[in-house]
C-alpha cells in the first residue's frame, strides 16, 4: 500500500496554497513536502544555507485530508510544482478544486486542478525520497519582537529597488524603527544612492525591544513572505537578536503557520552579544572567525518507518551525504539570486545525529556555493 497523503482545497485556499509555493521558490530549488498527521510541511532552504523557509497546512486548511502509513519525507524541483501554480490570478478565477495525492508505492505525487467547464488538468510530478534535517532557531527566546500588518511592511519596502539585495532594519527602545538599503563599506559615497524611511512605534501590534539593534538580511526572500501574509491579510512578527544571529519571521493563523529564517550579517560591535545568544556550545564552535559566508544552524535526522512523527518545529529534509554537499559548494560559483555574494556572515554548525546508527554530535561544515 506505502505511505502517503489525500488532501482536497478549495475556495480561496487554493490561491493561499499558490502564494505559499511563490514564496518558497524565492528560497530554494527544491520543495521539501512531508505529510504529517497534524497537518501538511512545505519547505525549502537555499544552497548556501542563509535562507530557510516553512509552511505548515493544518488539516483545518483543507476540505479534506488524509494522511496514510505514518511520516514521509520527500522532495520535488521546485520549477515542476510552481508551473503547477505559476498563474495565481487563473488559479482565483478558474479553479475551484484541488486535489493533492502521493502515494510512495506509486513515486508519484500527483495534483489536480478542477477547473470551470468540467475541465481538469493533471500533474503527475516525480520526487526523491530524503532525509528530515531540522533548523536550529528558537524565535521565543528572542528578545526583540515587532509585529506589524502586513500591508505597513510592504509599504515600506516598495521604495526599494527589485535589484537591492539586502536591506538593514534599525530599532531604538525610544519607538523608532528604520530601514535603510545597505551599502557596502568600500563604496563611493558620490555614486552611493542611500534610501531610508522611518515608522513610529505606534504603527506596531506588537514593540519589544530591550536596546537599540540594527540587523542587516536579504531582502528577495523577505518580499516571498511580504506578498503571501499581505494576500491573505495576515501580520507579520519579527523575531531578533543582536547582528550576526538569524532573525525569524513568522505568520500564523488558525489554519497556517509560515516561518522564515534568515542569516543575518555579522558585526564586529556585535560579537561579543552574538556569541552569548549562540544555540551553539562556545568548545565546539570553533571556526567563528572563518570566512564562511552567511549560514543557519541544522540539525539532521534519518527519518524511520517506524519512528513517530517529528516535533511540530519546522524541519527540512535534505538527501544529500556531507561529503558530495562539501564538493558541491567548491564547484558551484554561481551566484544565488537574492545572497549577498562576499560578505562575512556569523556561521553556525550542523549537528548531525543519525538515529540509532551510533553516529551523534557529528560537527558538519557545508561551503557557501557563493565562495
Amino acid at each position: 500500500m506505502g505511505t502517503g497523503v489525500k488532501c482536497v482545497i478549495t475556495g480561496s485556499n487554493i490561491k493561499a496554497l499558490g502564494r505559499a509555493i511563490h514564496s518558497l521558490s524565492r528560497i530554494g530549488e527544491e520543495l521539501y513536502f512531508e505529510p504529517l498527521d497534524d497537518g501538511l510541511c512545505l519547505r525549502s532552504v537555499n544552497s548556501s544555507r542563509s535562507a530557510y523557509a516553512c509552511f505548515t497546512l493544518t488539516p483545518l486548511f483543507f476540505h479534506s485530508y488524509e494522511a496514510t502509513g505514518g511520516s514521509c519525507h520527500c522532495k520535488l524541483f521546485m520549477k515542476a510544482v510552481l508551473g503547477v501554480f505559476r498563474s495565481l490570478p487563473t488559479l482565483e478565477k478558474t479553479v475551484e478544486k484541488c486535489l493533492i495525492k502521493l502515494n510512495t508505492a506509486s513515486s508519484r505525487l500527483v495534483i489536480q486542478l478542477f477547473c470551470k467547464y468540467g475541465v481538469t488538468k493533471t500533474h503527475n510530478l516525480s520526487y526523491q525520497d530524503c532525509e528530515s534535517l531540522q533548523a536550529v532557531y528558537h524565535p521565543d527566546s528572542c528578545p526583540n519582537v515587532l509585529r506589524a500588518q502586513a500591508r505597513l511592511l510592504s509599504d515600506a519596502v516598495v521604495h526599494f529597488p527589485l535589484t537591492l539585495a539586502e536591506v538593514t532594519l534599525m530599532a531604538n527602545p525610544s519607538g523608532k524603527v528604520t530601514l535603510r538599503n545597505y551599502v557596502e563599506e568600500d563604496t563611493d559615497p558620490s555614486k552611493a544612492m542611500l534610501t531610508e524611511l522611518s515608522l513610529s512605534k505606534e504603527e506596531f501590534l506588537d514593540f519589544q525591544l530591550q536596546d537599540q539593534r540594527e540587523i542587516t538580511f536579504c531582502l528577495r526572500e523577505f518580499r516571498g513572505l511580504l506578498a503571501f501574509a499581505d494576500s491573505c491579510s495576515l501580520p507579520i512578527s519579527i523575531h531578533f537578536d543582536s547582528a550576526g544571529c538569524p532573525v525569524v519571521f513568522t505568520v500564523d493563523d488558525t489554519v497556517l503557520e509560515a516561518h522564515f529564517v534568515l542569516a543575518t550579517l555579522s558585526d564586529a560591535n556585535y560579537s561579543s552579544q552574538s556569541q552569548k545568544h549562540r544555540p551553539c556550545p562556545p568548545d565546539d564552535d570553533d571556526f567563528l572567525d572563518d570566512d564562511l559566508d552567511y549560514m543557519i544552524a541544522m540539525e539532521t535526522t534519518l527519518a524511520e518507518a517506524s519512528s513517530p512523527p517529528p516535533p511540530p518545529s519546522p524541519t527540512f529534509s535534505h538527501p544529500v551525504p556531507v561529503h558530495e554537499e562539501q564538493e558541491q559548494g567548491s564547484e558551484d560559483e554561481q551566484e544565488i539570486p537574492g545572497t549577498p555574494p562576499n560578505k562575512k556572515f556569523r556561521s553556525l554548525f550542523f549537528d548531525s545525529v543519525i538515529q540509532n546508527s551510533g553516529q551523534t554530535n557529528q560537527e558538519v561544515l557545508a561551503e557557501d556555493s557563493d565562495g
